[in-house]
């Protein structure tokens, strides 16, 4: 996917859009938007700023530059999770 963002791509103030799972009800994702910000830690390392609250970035989270790129990749899963579903 180009339109995926990776770490060494990222700059603090970047917009980016994750694929986000709602943890009170784990069948439920949003696209949601969330900022690069300076890693509170680590000055020389990113995190993401998401719902108010830092988030390690993972070598496997997937980020998105827009949100049009995130919501094709959220069809993509879900049209794949229906086809094994009737599989």
């Amino acid at each position: 996917m180009d339109d995926l963002i990776t770490k060494p791509e990222m700059q603090v103030g970047d917009e980016v859009y994750v694929i986000y799972n709602n943890p009170h009800t784990p069948t439920v994702a949003n696209i949601r938007a969330a900022e690069i910000v300076q890693h509170p830690k680590d000055p020389n390392d990113v995190a993401l700023f998401l719902h108010d609250t830092f988030h390690v970035i993972e070598d496997d989270d997937a980020l998105f530059t827009s949100y049009e790129a995130a919501e094709r990749a959220f069809q993509d899963i879900v049209e794949e999770r229906d086809e094994q579903s009737f599989s």
